[in-house]
C-alpha cells in the first residue's frame, strides 16, 4: 500500500479511537538537511500530521502540537529532572531518581503529559465550539451573599 493510503487509514483510525492526539512539532525542514533526510521524507510526517488535523476537525476531536524545543527525550517522566545533553545515539538512560528510560517511550510519556496540560489550559479559554473566549476567568459572577438589609423579620424585633 502506498504511504499516502496508509496515512489516510491510520489517521482515520487514530482520530476515531481518540478524543485527543498529541504530536511533537518536528522541524522537518531542518531534519531534511541531516543524514536522516531520506527517512524523514519517506515517513511523510508533515502530511500525516496535516491529515490528523483536518480529520480531527471533521470528527470534533483535538490535535495538539507540542513545541519542537520541548525537551521530551531528556526530561525524566518520573521526576521531571532534565539531563544536560542527550545525543541521538543514546537510546536508553538512567535518571538520578533511579528510573531507567527508553528514550522514545520516555519522550512519548512527556509529550502526553505536556499535551494534556496544554489542553487543560486551552479549555479554560475556549468554548465547546472551539472558539476562543477572552479571559478564561469565572463563567458566572461570584455570588454576592446576603443583602446588607434583608426584608423580613429582624432579630430582636418583636
Amino acid at each position: 500500500m502506498p504511504a499516502r493510503g496508509f496515512h489516510h487509514q491510520l489517521s482515520t483510525q487514530l482520530i476515531r479511537d481518540n478524543q485527543a492526539i498529541y504530536v511533537e512539532d518536528l522541524a522537518v525542514k531542518g531534519l531534511a538537511r541531516t543524514r536522516l533526510a531520506k527517512s524523514v521524507h519517506d515517513a511523510g510526517w508533515s502530511s500525516f500530521v496535516a491529515m490528523l488535523e483536518y480529520k480531527a476537525r471533521l470528527y470534533g476531536r483535538t490535535v495538539h502540537r507540542i513545541d519542537r524545543w520541548y525537551p521530551s527525550s531528556k526530561q525524566c517522566s518520573a521526576c521531571g529532572a532534565l539531563a544536560e545533553s542527550m545525543p541521538l545515539n543514546v537510546r536508553s538512560w538512567a535518571c538520578s531518581c533511579g528510573a531507567v528510560h527508553d528514550r522514545d517511550v520516555n519522550a512519548a510519556k512527556n509529550i502526553l503529559a505536556a499535551g494534556r496540560a496544554e489542553r487543560l489550559n486551552a479549555s479554560h479559554t475556549r468554548g465547546r465550539d472551539g472558539e476562543s473566549r477572552s479571559g478564561g476567568g469565572q463563567v458566572r459572577p461570584p455570588h454576592p451573599g446576603g443583602m446588607p438589609v434583608e426584608a423580613g423579620s429582624h432579630r430582636g424585633a418583636a
